[in-house]
């Protein structure tokens, strides 16, 4: 019962510091003139992918690798198939252009990139330091390519209608801004929220090794699973308040972001910890390199040709993803168990259900992109 609290407090204060971490950076992103896909991007994406570099780096320090890296790959694979496809289903996302030009094609690079460098069956302190590395070019990458598009936007805006003119009649003068709007108090959100995403990190971190202990689960399904849907939780009430908002660049953005933010940032820097500590290096289990990265780089993957089908994502393909996210914490569950079911499930999985998933998209893809006007 105390580590079942302590986990629920565990993930109130992740919910809680990611939200105050998000607002109070959005705020200040917003000031410096960064478009929404890009905060997106960048800020709502690195603030709630918070809990799950805390939580990784935690296990770490706790000498619980596996939780590590199980982490990472189960939040990307519920990223995309569970985050997106409720956000879906709330309303349709519809797919800004940039994601589909650039950001869509850096997330399916990221996760091949995270798949060649397990194939030794670790992540060492270089291969951290070379991801890390990745992670600064691609946010400095992004805030100057935003600059870049908003002095162009600027410059555009003032050939069409002109400096303002003489004539202009001053505004009155505005009422002073309330302190809830002021930098320090987005600044102190921030720092706010930075503690609870460690106090909250470091008991789920406890708990969820205890649960592994005590249900006779390996420590890598725990963070597939528990954890990684734990962790997550900001990034679902950010996209589906999003969605509900009508900021679909956000929505999108945020789960895009978060997954290469999740590679290569969070496992980077764990990498590097790693290397610090008597650890040494993140091993990656036997498990994740049979099945669970390669989920993930399948779901990552399925991103593209659904973008692709009319540059959004329909209702119909969020319960696809809710379906493929089931379905694969299912068979999460029966291997676990070792379930005589899993053999039979298996099967039909492998030469039934994923055949189909993939003929319905190639189908939607074809299908939109011949449609007028697409």
């Amino acid at each position: 019962m105390i580590q079942t609290l302590w986990f629920a407090l565990g993930l109130v204060a992740l919910v809680a510091g990611a939200d105050a971490l998000v607002r109070g950076a959005s705020k200040l992103a917003f000031k410096f003139g960064i478009a929404p896909l890009v905060v997106g991007l960048t800020v709502v994406a690195f603030g709630t992918s918070a809990p799950e570099l805390a939580v990784s780096v935690g296990a770490v320090l706790s000498g619980t690798a596996d939780l590590a890296i199980g982490n990472v790959v189960g939040s990307n694979i519920f990223n995309v198939l569970f985050i997106l496809g409720v956000a879906a289903l709330i309303v349709p996302l519809t797919v800004d252009g940039q994601v589909l030009r650039q950001e869509a094609p850096i997330m399916i690079g990221s996760a091949v990139l995270l798949v060649l460098l397990a194939q030794d069956s670790s992540i060492g302190g270089f291969d951290g330091v070379v991801l890390t590395t990745l992670m600064v070019v691609y946010t400095v990458f992004l805030i100057r390519q935003s600059r870049s598009q908003s002095r162009e936007a600027t410059s555009q805006a003032l050939a069409a209608h002109g400096p303002p003119g003489e004539h202009v009649v001053a505004a009155p003068a505005a009422d002073a801004p309330s302190w809830k709007e002021a930098t320090w108090f987005h600044a102190a959100c921030v720092l706010v929220g930075l503690v609870l995403l460690v106090v909250g990190a470091q008991a789920i971190v406890g708990a969820a090794v205890f649960f592994a202990r005590a249900l006779g689960v390996s420590d890598t399904v725990i963070g597939l699973t528990v954890v990684a849907a734990g962790t997550s939780l900001p990034e679902v009430a950010t996209s589906v308040r999003a969605a509900m908002r009508g900021e679909r660049d956000i929505a999108v953005g945020n789960v895009v972001g978060s997954c290469v933010f999740n590679i290569l940032g969070v496992l980077g820097i764990s990498a590097v910890v790693a290397s610090m500590t008597p650890v040494g290096e993140l091993i990656v289990p036997t498990a994740l390199l049979r099945l669970d990265l390669w989920v993930m780089l399948a779901a990552s993957a399925a991103c593209l040709p659904v973008f692709l089908s009319g540059r959004e994502i329909a209702r119909w393909e969020g319960v696809l993803f809710l379906a493929l996210y089931g379905t694969y914490t299912a068979y999460l569950i029966l291997q676990a168990q070792h379930h005589d079911a899993l053999a039979p499930f298996s099967a039909t999985m492998a030469g039934f259900v994923l055949p189909l998933v993939v003929v319905t998209l190639l189908v939607s893809v074809i299908g939109r992109r011949t449609q007028p006007g697409l």
